[in-house]
């Protein structure tokens, strides 16, 4: 791990010294680095493997809290809430880890040659030790980026490769869902594309049961089931994340904020936010604000 630790620092050192998510030539690949511990951070992350490689990080989904530091991975099954914060972070020692987002069309083309595996635990979000051979495919991964003409050639090799690790991993069959055509898992992911995409306007049901090629009824327990909330809940946290965003990163105001997200009522946008985040939206602005006349 301390080879892959070298390289992902080198890399995000040749993008800048600053903290934050960092790009890389690779789609769904990010770094993360972060120099002091965060606030509780709400999100509806989509699914994915965190291997943390500096520093450590909890996360909670519903009754259930996981902590992992240097050496452990982050597993994300399906579009579900969470609220998370870096707990171990210093400017001696920074949190630092490697996000890859995982590919249903990958998972389904990997399963289809892979022995069958029998049911397992099919919880969406898990925390566990890094496998080695995950490790070392992530490693060559980013040795790749040392000389970037060989990235377009063999960069979807080595994430193939890492998607084959996670399959044959203890958790295999939890990642196998993401791969079924026509299992729920991958329907329900249709809906939640199109709320994604569509957040700020009104969504019937029956649009997002029709794309996820079910009955309003069956469409509403496997949601449910998949995410842990209803679509309608579903939407209203997107927006009241991406309102969140809006006012502290962008100086948005509260009412602003809420138009922008497709609220139609301040008042009600007030209600619901406080409920989600503990504090209101007025004072999340006011602190955005002070924050940004602090640094300046």
């Amino acid at each position: 791990m301390t080879a892959l630790l070298d390289a992902v620092r080198a890399h995000i050192v040749s993008l800048g010294t600053g903290d934050g998510v960092f790009d890389t030539p690779v789609a769904g690949l990010t770094l993360v680095r972060a120099t002091t511990p965060s606030e509780l951070v709400h999100q509806i992350p989509r699914p994915l493997v965190a291997l943390v490689l500096q520093g450590s990080k909890h996360v909670a989904m519903g009754m259930k809290a996981f902590d992992f530091s240097a050496g452990d991975s982050l597993l994300i099954t399906a579009d579900v809430p969470t609220l998370s914060q870096i707990t171990r972070a210093s400017a001696a020692v920074p949190y630092v880890s490697l996000v890859l987002e995982l590919d249903p069309s990958v998972i389904a083309d990997l399963t289809a040659q892979m022995p069958e595996e029998e049911a397992g635990d099919h919880s969406p979000v898990r925390a566990h030790p890094t496998d080695a051979e995950l490790a070392d495919a992530a490693l060559r991964l980013m040795r790749l980026f040392e000389r970037p003409s060989s990235v377009p050639v063999l960069g979807s090799q080595l994430v193939r490769e890492m998607h084959y690790w996670l399959l044959a991993g203890r958790h295999g069959a939890a990642i196998r869902q993401l791969g079924w055509p026509e299992g729920h898992v991958r329907r329900v992911a249709r809906a939640v594309a199109l709320l994604r995409a569509e957040f700020a306007r009104p969504l019937r049901v029956e649009r997002l049961a029709e794309t996820a090629g079910m009955s309003p009824s069956s469409f509403h327990e496997h949601f449910r089931n998949v995410t842990s909330l209803s679509p309608l809940q579903f939407q209203k946290r997107l927006r009241l994340i991406e309102a969140r965003r809006l006012m502290l990163s962008e100086e948005a105001s509260a009412s602003s904020a809420a138009y922008a997200v497709g609220y139609e009522s301040v008042s009600q946008f007030t209600r619901e936010y406080g409920r989600l985040f503990g504090v209101s939206p007025v004072r999340s602005a006011r602190a955005a604000k002070a924050q940004v006349q602090a640094v300046s």
